[in-house]
């Protein structure tokens, strides 16, 4: 486990138990009572750090390098072996960063979209650290229309610092292939459901995030601009990065009283990573739930609902 700078009181203590338990083996003498105080003292500390993290804070827990990805959700989640990927977006060429495909939840049969990541150094320069190219945007939508055509719910996991911002990305077309996912998304006749499950950043995120239902989990972040890309605007360096952040609006708390998102997804203490399991069961209840609460809508109805819901975002004077 890898720990954040505010996370360091806790593995202090975790270092504590750890030598607990190695001296009961080593020694043979009793120490389950110093072992359970120690346990209880990390139950405590976890709780006064993790119900009080600053909007900073929760960007970094969201980046933790521990925290599931979008494929560890998704074999999390599914019927085992269910998923089938899908690549390519029929024009240019697949995107690494972007990964989709057809799987079943508790047999309901879904399309599965989302930003992936990489965990080591080699794969996080092949998926780009999750900043898709115009033709991850465009699977994407591809996808999308294959969903609708066999009226399959769209299923969108976020997470990504944006899209990437690469020459050949915008010689390819990047903020038309974000705008026309936009565009599309607002008319497909199947519902989708966007969860953001770890860092959601501008037109990036948006160009997967327009859902009929919106949700954040619970440690990360939503927002038009990085903390760190903000301050680097506004005060020429990321010094201000932590100002920056408190001053987006960023986190679930925020963009639900603003009513950019329906709700907030509850994670285990501490973070997904801590229990990467009941995590994937949370999402995977979320999803099955809205599927069932929409399936009696009409595609007239899904589209109707969705370009209301963002129409009514914001406030605007004659």
């Amino acid at each position: 486990m890898e720990y954040l700078s505010f996370e360091l009181p806790i593995k202090d203590l975790m270092d504590q138990l750890q030598t607990c338990s190695l001296v009961g083996e080593e020694s043979g003498v009793d120490v389950k009572l110093a072992c359970s105080q120690i346990e209880d003292k990390i139950l405590e500390k976890k709780k006064e750090i993790y119900q009080n993290l600053t909007p900073w804070q929760r960007v970094q827990l969201s980046r933790h390098p521990d925290r599931p990805y979008t494929i560890d959700y998704i074999n999390g989640m599914v019927d085992k072996g269910s998923f089938l990927e899908l690549h390519g977006d029929r024009n240019f060429a697949d995107d690494p960063a972007m990964i989709g495909g057809l799987a079943t939840l508790d047999g309901q049969k879904v399309m599965i979209i989302g930003t992936q990541k990489g965990r080591t150094t080699k794969e996080r320069q092949y998926r780009r650290f999750g900043m898709p190219n115009p033709e991850g945007y465009r699977k994407a939508l591809r996808l999308m229309k294959l969903a609708e055509k066999f009226n399959i719910p769209v299923v969108t996991l976020v997470d990504t610092p944006g899209a990437y911002p690469g020459l050949e990305a915008e010689e390819r077309g990047q903020g038309e292939a974000i705008a026309r996912n936009i565009f599309e998304m607002v008319q497909l006749k199947t519902p989708i459901f966007t969860y953001i499950i770890g860092e959601g950043a501008s037109g990036g995120a948006l160009g997967i995030g327009v859902g009929n239902k919106v949700y954040m989990l619970e440690n990360t972040w939503y927002t038009v601009i990085a903390p760190e890309s903000c301050s680097s605007i506004l005060w020429r360096n990321w010094d201000h990065k932590e100002d920056a952040a408190n001053a987006l609006n960023l986190t679930p708390k925020d963009a639900l009283r603003e009513k950019f998102i329906d709700g907030i997804i509850e994670e285990p203490l501490g973070g997904a990573h801590y229990d990467p399991e009941t995590a994937y069961l949370n999402l995977k209840n979320s999803i099955l739930q809205n599927i069932k609460a929409f399936s009696k809508f009409s595609g007239q109805e899904l589209e109707t609902q969705r370009q209301d819901k963002f129409i009514a975002m914001g406030q605007f004077k004659g």
